[in-house]
C-alpha cells in the first residue's frame, strides 16, 4: 500500500468484510495493512483511491491506531478461508481457497464471486476446483464448529516465522487454534517462540499432552523454559515427563538459574567443538541453517564431553577468523582464549554491558569450573529488555500518515 507521493504505507494482511442474510454480498469495509514495527491497523475503503495488482493507492491520511476486529466483522483470509461451502445448484461441496471482490455502481465494495476445490477422490490428486457467483453457495454466512487452514498457510507458507506469528496473534482464538492444528511441530515451535507468552498458553493448552511435548521438543530450549513457567505446575510437570529425557533435562537446567540472568536466558546448543577440529569443520557446522546469526558468530572450544554443561572451555574461535584461515588449520590454533565468560547468575545488565564492551552478539556462560553452560545471544537479551507486550506498541512513527 502505498500513499499518493509514492510512499509505502504497510503491506496488507487481509480485507475485512460484513457478511450478511441471505444472497447479499457481503460488502468490503476495508483493509487491514501491517505497518512499521509489524503494527496492524484498519484502512476503510473508502481511504483507497486506486486498486491494481500488486498495489494498493490511499489518499494519504489513515489512522495509525491499532486494529481491533468486531463481532460483526470477518477476515477474508483468516477466517473465510477452507470453509465448507455447496454450490446450491449442484450439490457439489469443497472448501474455499479464494474469494473476488469488486466495486458497484454505487462506489461500494462487494465480495463477489468464491473459488472452492472438492475434496480429492484419488489419493495424491486435488480434487476438481469451481468459481461460482456468490449468491449461488450456501455455508459461508456462519462459522463452522471445526474449521481446516491448509489453504490459508499456503497463502502464507512463505512468511518468516515472526511474520506469521504477527498474523495468528491478530486473528481469533478459535481460529488460532485451528491454524496450530494443522501446522507441523517444527514450524508451530517456531512460531509459538514468536508469539506473546498469552497466545503461547492458549494454544499449547489446546494441544494434546503428547503433541505439546513434541512442539516444546522443537523449541529452543530457553523459549521452551520461559513457556513451561508460564503453566500450572501440575501441567509443567506432566509435559516435562512426556519430553524426550535430554531434552527435557535442559529445560529442567535452565528452569533452575533466575529468569533474567545469563543462566536463565542462555541458549544450550551452541556450537561446541574439541581443539583438534579443523576450521573446515567449524565452518561446516557454522553453516546450520537452524542456528541463528548471532549463535553462529562464535564456535565455543572445550575438552570432552562436549554436550552443556562440557568439560573446561579453552575458548572461543570467531567466525571472521575461521573465515580468514586455511580450511586444515586446527581451531585450536584459532583460539581466542582472553575474551572473559558470563556466570550463569550474571544479571541483564551484566550481561548487556559485556556483549556493548566486547562489540559481541554473544557470548559464553561458564560455571565456577569453568565448563561451557550455554551461550547467550544478544537476540536473547533483547527479549528481556523489551516490555512484555513490545510487539504491539506503537512505533515512533505512530499518529496520523501523510
Amino acid at each position: 500500500m502505498f500513499d499518493p507521493a509514492g510512499d509505502q504505507v504497510g503491506k496488507v494482511r487481509d480485507v475485512v468484510v460484513a457478511l450478511r442474510t441471505g444472497v447479499q454480498q457481503p460488502r468490503v469495509l476495508g483493509l487491514v495493512v501491517e505497518v512499521f514495527g509489524r503494527r496492524s491497523i484498519f484502512v476503510p475503503m473508502t481511504r483507497v483511491t486506486h486498486l491494481d495488482s500488486g498495489q494498493i493507492i490511499t489518499t494519504g491520511l489513515v489512522n495509525m491506531r491499532r486494529f481491533e476486529q468486531r463481532s460483526t466483522e470477518t477476515l477474508v483470509f483468516g477466517q473465510m478461508l477452507d470453509r465448507k461451502v455447496t454450490i446450491r445448484s449442484s450439490g457439489i461441496q469443497g472448501t474455499v481457497y479464494d474469494v473476488a471482490m469488486e466495486q458497484t455502481r454505487s462506489r461500494d465494495w462487494v465480495l463477489s464471486r468464491v473459488a472452492l476445490q472438492e475434496g480429492s477422490k484419488r489419493f495424491g490428486r486435488k480434487g476438481q476446483t469451481h468459481v461460482v457467483e456468490w449468491r449461488e453457495v450456501d455455508g459461508l454466512a456462519l462459522p463452522e464448529e471445526s474449521q481446516g487452514a491448509t489453504h490459508l498457510l499456503a497463502a502464507l507458507e512463505e512468511m518468516r516465522a515472526a511474520d506469521l506469528a504477527h498474523v495468528i496473534h491478530d486473528l481469533p482464538a478459535k481460529r488460532r487454534g485451528e491454524i496450530a492444528a494443522a501446522l507441523d511441530d517444527e514450524r508451530l515451535a517456531d512460531v509459538l517462540e514468536e508469539l506473546p507468552e498469552e497466545d503461547q498458553v492458549e494454544i499449547l493448552g489446546n494441544l494434546d499432552n503428547e503433541r505439546a511435548a513434541d512442539v516444546l521438543e522443537e523449541m529452543s530450549a530457553d523459549d521452551a523454559a520461559d513457556l513451561i513457567a508460564e503453566l500450572p505446575p501440575e501441567i509443567a510437570e506432566r509435559l516435562l515427563q512426556l519430553m524426550a529425557p535430554q531434552e527435557a533435562e535442559d529445560v529442567r537446567r535452565l528452569m533452575s538459574y533466575e529468569e533474567r540472568t545469563a543462566g536463565g536466558m542462555m541458549t544450550t546448543e551452541p556450537v561446541i567443538l574439541a581443539p583438534d577440529a579443523t576450521v573446515a569443520d567449524a565452518l561446516a557446522h557454522v553453516r546450520n541453517v537452524e542456528l541463528s546469526p548471532s549463535l553462529a558468530a562464535l564456535v565455543y572450544v572445550c575438552r570432552a564431553p562436549y554436550e552443556p554443561p562440557t568439560g573446561r572451555m579453552l575458548g572461543v574461535a570467531h567466525i571472521q577468523r575461521l573465515l580468514r584461515e586455511p580450511p586444515s588449520t586446527l581451531v585450536g590454533h584459532v583460539l581466542d582464549s582472553d575474551l572473559e565468560s558470563l556466570p550463569p547468575t550474571a544479571t541483564l545488565e551484566d550481561v548487556a554491558r559485556h556483549l556493548a564492551t566486547y562489540n559481541l552478539v554473544a557470548a559464553p556462560v561458564v560455571d565456577e569450573d569453568g565448563r561451557l553452560l550455554g551461550a547467550v545471544t544478544v537476540d536473547d537479551l533483547l527479549d528481556h529488555l523489551l516490555p512484555e507486550n513490545w510487539r504491539d506498541r506503537p512505533s515512533r512513527n505512530g499518529g496520523l500518515h501523510g
